[in-house]
């Protein structure tokens, strides 16, 4: 476990926000000599290579009362030990055979290089705290336009199971109860609603953690869409970390106006978009109704983060 005197400028980091809100565009522009990154832990399909918990929930929430399941197995990503026959033992297909090299290049070459590791987990949002106390990671939360965020899922046909969160009584009881009958209610086929809800139960949870915790770094999607360059070089200032040259080329190179403005289905984790023509994309991608009703679900929790929102 990582002590209080460790230097700012090697603390591990957790990249982390509701899952569709560029956390992999934040980590893998934040990733580079000086870092390693990691994907999804807390990520139910999770490599065991990786992490040798088990992670039985989407959104699956860590604090004092449930840590003894994951409190060694952190330590041990922290400390990069790859769990080799436990994901020999787990591979099914040459996909997660490729996916075995590349993680366990990963670990071998962050303890060659004694890079700080990065997590870039959505998954980990509930969990902010914990990973903030018990390893003191820095932590990134990223914050999208609620319509975005609900647009990115509706165009994937991505729908969001409530009992993951409603099956785990610590969450429930520390941050989510309040939402109960609301999470009951919503229909196993409305995208839009289950969008809505999930934005503003997280987002709310984040701006509570972020009044406690005033070191939490809130960056808004829309934001370093804008201005990839300069908002990213404060990240990096931020963060400890050296803003050099072949960092700033990545960052044009994954923002330029000669990628896309939309990815397709089969690439939902590329990195490479038209970042500021894509800001605004859901207003041709859904209704007037639909916008609306968003408008209406996350109220509560947009005026936080969006004081000026552009509806």
């Amino acid at each position: 476990m990582k002590t209080n005197s460790q230097d700012s400028n090697t603390q591990p980091i957790l990249v982390t926000g509701a899952h569709r809100s560029g956390t992999t565009w934040v980590g893998k522009m934040l990733a580079g000599p000086q870092v390693a990154y990691i994907s999804e832990p807390l990520n139910v399909l999770h490599r065991p290579g990786v992490l040798r918990a088990r992670v039985k929930h989407w959104y699956q929430y860590i604090c004092d009362d449930n840590e003894s399941e994951f409190l060694a197995p952190f330590e041990e990503l922290l400390d990069y030990r790859y769990h080799t026959w436990s994901e020999i033992k787990s591979l099914r297909s040459l996909k997660d055979f490729l996916r075995m090299g590349r993680d366990f290049k990963i670990f071998y070459d962050a303890l060659e290089h004694g890079q700080r590791a990065l997590l870039k987990d959505p998954f980990a949002v509930f969990s902010i705290p914990w990973f903030a106390k018990r390893f003191e990671f820095k932590v990134v939360v990223t914050v999208r336009h609620p319509a975005a965020f609900a647009s990115s899922l509706k165009r994937l046909g991505w729908n969001f199971d409530f009992n993951d969160l409603l099956d785990q009584p610590l969450l429930m009881r520390d941050h989510l109860e309040s939402y109960r009958g609301q999470m009951q209610a919503v229909k196993a086929d409305d995208v839009i609603g289950q969008a809505s809800l999930l934005w503003t139960m997280i987002y709310k949870t984040v701006h509570t953690q972020g009044q406690l915790d005033r070191r939490l770094v809130i960056v808004r999607h829309e934001d370093l869409s804008r201005d990839p360059v300069g908002g990213f070089r404060d990240l990096y200032a931020a963060l400890g970390l050296d803003f050099t040259h072949h960092a700033e080329e990545r960052i044009l190179n994954s923002s330029s106006s000669d990628n896309p403005t939309e990815l397709s289905r089969r690439k939902t984790h590329s990195v490479k978009m038209d970042s500021r023509a894509s800001i605004e994309t859901w207003k041709t991608k859904l209704s007037a109704d639909e916008i609306q009703r968003i408008r209406d679900m996350t109220e509560e929790s947009a005026h936080l983060f969006y004081p000026d929102l552009n509806w």
